[in-house]
């Protein structure tokens, strides 16, 4: 019997900027994908201060009990609203699985990993110092690389192509099915399943 104890996350953060000028950005992938799972689960989302976010809770069918997060603090501030939630709730670092945007991924992709560095991004930076290690789970999704000619800052605050937004559509379910087969069976075969995958609108 293999005795490695299952990653299962209890609680689900996309991370991303609150105000509407940032909504469907590439920087805001993370709320889309935390959106997609509550349409998926019909969950609602209701304001909660004491998390400093928005937060969907309930149980879904085939899967029990889930709980879903999106700051409300700024990206490079969300690791306060996150351990608002794990001290709340006393869950493990362990539980807590984080959707963000990749730059270094293509549109159409994704990667699981069960820990690691910040990689650059502030909203990862912060979770790390907020919750004291980097050993909880991750799902980057692909935002593709910036044009030279272009600073990254304007990249991840710029929109999707119409192309690209199709493709971002496709993965958003495959986010879904990844994170349910995790919550399932666990982070690592959710790994071995989907980080291979890419979003057929996008394939050469």
């Amino acid at each position: 019997m293999n005795s490695t104890k299952l990653v299962i996350p209890q609680l689900i953060v996309g991370l991303g900027n609150p105000e509407k000028k940032y909504q469907k950005t590439r920087h805001n992938i993370g709320f889309e994908a935390v959106d997609a799972l509550a349409q998926a689960w019909a969950l609602s989302w209701q304001e909660n201060r004491r998390f400093k976010g928005v937060s969907a809770e309930g149980a879904a069918s085939g899967i029990g009990k889930v709980r879903l997060l999106k700051p409300l603090t700024y990206m490079n501030r969300s690791g306060q609203a996150i351990r608002a939630v794990t001290d709340w709730y006393k869950l493990p670092p362990k539980s807590v699985l984080v959707i963000y945007d990749d730059m270094d991924l293509p549109v159409g992709r994704l990667r699981l990993r069960l820990s690691g560095s910040a990689g650059g991004h502030n909203g990862i930076k912060s979770t790390i110092s907020h919750l004291g290690t980097q050993d909880f789970p991750r799902l980057r999704m692909g935002i593709g690389k910036s044009n030279p000619e272009k600073d990254s800052t304007s990249h991840v605050l710029g929109r999707f192509s119409p192309a690209e937004k199709k493709a971002v559509s496709e993965v958003l379910q495959l986010v879904t099915e990844a994170v349910e087969l995790s919550l399932n069976q666990g982070v690592e075969k959710a790994m071995s399943l989907y980080n291979s995958r890419t979003a057929t609108t996008i394939k050469s």
